[in-house]
């Protein structure tokens, strides 16, 4: 079997695997946790909206929409009419019309059509592939994969001098996404987990039957991701002619939204639900769960004010 370079055995391995198996039995993720999540969104894009001078035929897209979880709660806030969803797993597609029949697919941002867009992506970006490149007597190598196992090439671009066995990943997938994005003059939201700087390291991982395993084995029955690089990400938004606003982290965000707020209006007329929600709550926006890890960016048109969720 030839060395297949990493990043085309995590897109192959990662395709094969939501095309196959519900992913929401391997982990959760904010939406499926508390409607409110969804909601305080779908509020922010309608603010956005507004802030954009309330064009009439917005584009309400979702890049890797789950189940359609979010993007059914979000329309609470914000009814949308044109709403799209980016997404190539077929039963996914399937959950997803049965929440929101009136959407659109595309598997690929191309395929949305041109004018005002709000493009919200939560925990998308990590799961595009990344190369990954190994230093080695200060000689640089790229990995590739072979029979379970990683064969390291000479890397065939130039990385400047770094320590013995330093790993450096880089996601082109992604900041191709936020580059085409950028060149629309549309809005993008990212919420995503990885650093707030850039800084070396090995990041991949897989989770198969809800616990940690090797990337490498049984591709296709495991979700690989890696931490997001928002420094690259946003590099890559500014070279389109685009800012960046954040990152921040979740739980600043998501408590300038009005998050626990609303979590308490609706415990209160749900007590039912009460524990449950308050406890999603806390999980989303507590430093020591969800509420640091996971880090917010948004990508807009030069000269745009300053979004909800970002100010100082």
């Amino acid at each position: 079997m030839q060395p297949e370079r990493f990043d085309h055995f995590m897109a192959r391995a990662n395709a094969a695997y939501y095309a196959q198996h519900n992913p929401f039995t391997d982990f959760v993720t904010a939406p499926e946790l508390t409607q409110v999540f969804g909601e305080v969104l779908g509020a922010w894009a309608r603010v956005v909206w507004q802030m954009m001078g309330s064009p009439p035929a917005i584009h309400l897209v979702e890049a890797g929409g789950g189940r359609g979880v979010m993007m059914a709660d979000m329309l609470r806030s914000f009814p949308a009419a044109n709403v799209h969803f980016i997404e190539t797993a077929p039963r996914l597609q399937a959950e997803q019309a049965s929440r929101v029949p009136h959407a659109h697919w595309h598997e690929s941002l191309a395929g949305v059509p041109g004018g005002s867009m709000i493009l919200i992506a939560n925990e998308f970006l990590d799961a595009l592939p990344v190369r990954q490149f190994i230093c080695r007597g200060g000689v640089w190598h790229e990995r590739f994969v072979a029979d379970g196992a990683y064969i390291e090439q000479p890397a065939a671009i130039s990385l400047p001098s770094a320590p013995d066995n330093t790993v450096q990943e880089f996601n082109e997938a992604a900041a191709a996404f936020i580059h085409a994005l950028a060149k629309r003059n549309a809005i993008g939201l990212f919420i995503d987990y990885g650093p707030m700087q850039s800084a070396p390291g090995e990041s991949v991982q897989a989770i198969h039957a809800g616990k940690f395993s090797d990337p490498l084995k049984t591709p296709g029955e495991a979700d690989i991701t890696a931490h997001v690089d928002f420094t690259a990400l946003a590099q890559a938004a500014h070279a389109a002619g685009a800012i960046t606003q954040g990152p921040v982290k979740q739980n600043a965000f998501l408590t300038g939204l009005g998050f626990m707020q609303r979590t308490d209006q609706l415990a209160q007329r749900n007590p039912a639900m009460a524990q449950n929600l308050r406890l999603a709550a806390q999980r989303l926006t507590d430093p020591a769960a969800m509420g640091s890890l996971f880090k917010v960016m948004a990508v807009c048109p030069a000269n745009f004010p300053t979004l909800p969720g970002f100010e100082a």
